[in-house]
C-alpha cells in the first residue's frame, strides 16, 4: 500500500500514520523526521536545512521534496509500500509529488483524510499545549493554524477525490476506533489498487459509518 495522509492539525495524522505503517510493514515517512534525521546525518540536504532554518528561513519545497524523493526510491527498494506524513500542505506540492510519484512509479494509492471539525481539534491541540508544556500554541494561534489549513490545504482534497483515491474517515473517535476503520479500509482496497486504474476509481466516505467502528 502506498498511502498518503491529509488532515488539520490535532487529528491524529503522525498516530494513524504510524500504526498503518506498523501494520502493513511499510516505512512510516515524515517529513519532520526526515528533516531532522538529513540535519543531523550533516548530509548535503541537511546542510542546505541547516542554512535556511539558521536564517530563519522556511525550507524550501524543493529541498523536502528532495529528501521525500529519496525516501521513495528506498521505500521501493525495500517492496514499493509507503506512508507519507506531512506532506502536501498546498496544491502545488501536491503536483510536484504526483510527478515525482510517476517518475517512479510509487505514486499514492489511496489520500486518507482524516476530518475533524475545528472545535474538537482545538480542544485537543490546547490540551497537548498544557501537557507538553508548549506555551506558544494558544488558541489564537491555533485558530490561525486551521485557517491557513482551511485555506491552503484543504483544497488538495478536491484535487485527490477527482483523481479517485480519496478516502475519507471520521476522526473525531478515539485512536483505536479510527485505526480500525482505516485499516479495515485499506485492508479492503489493497487488492484493487493495482489493478484498477486511477481514472475508473471513486472516492470513498466513511465518515458516515462510525457507529459501525465504535462511536464516543
Amino acid at each position: 500500500m502506498r498511502v498518503l495522509l491529509v488532515a488539520p492539525p490535532g487529528a491524529g495524522k503522525g498516530t494513524q500514520g504510524a500504526l498503518i505503517a506498523t501494520h502493513f510493514d511499510i516505512p512510516h515517512i515524515a517529513t519532520g523526521d526526515l528533516l531532522r534525521d538529513h540535519v543531523a546525518r550533516n548530509s548535503e540536504l541537511g546542510r542546505s536545512v541547516r542554512e535556511h532554518l539558521s536564517r530563519g528561513e522556511l525550507v524550501p519545497d524543493g529541498i523536502v521534496l528532495d529528501m521525500v524523493r529519496a525516501a521513495f526510491i528506498e521505500a521501493k527498494a525495500d517492496g514499493g509500500g509507503y506512508v507519507l506524513d506531512g506532506m502536501p500542505r498546498n496544491l502545488a506540492q501536491a503536483r510536484e509529488l504526483y510527478e515525482i510519484g510517476r517518475g517512479l512509479e510509487m505514486t499514492a494509492n489511496v489520500a486518507l483524510h482524516l476530518k475533524a471539525n475545528d472545535e474538537e481539534l482545538i480542544r485537543r491541540l490546547l490540551t497537548r499545549a498544557v501537557l507538553q508544556g508548549r506555551s506558544d500554541d494558544t488558541e489564537p494561534v491555533i485558530r490561525r493554524r486551521l485557517t491557513l489549513y482551511h485555506e491552503v490545504t484543504h483544497p488538495i482534497v478536491d484535487w485527490y477525490a477527482s483523481r479517485g483515491i480519496l478516502v475519507s474517515v471520521d476522526a473525531v473517535r478515539p485512536v483505536e476506533q479510527v485505526a480500525r476503520q482505516v485499516l479495515t479500509a485499506l485492508e479492503a482496497m489493497r487488492p484493487l489498487v493495482q489493478h484498477v486504474p486511477e481514472h475508473a476509481r471513486r472516492s470513498v466516505d466513511l465518515t458516515g459509518l462510525g457507529a459501525a467502528f465504535g462511536r464516543s
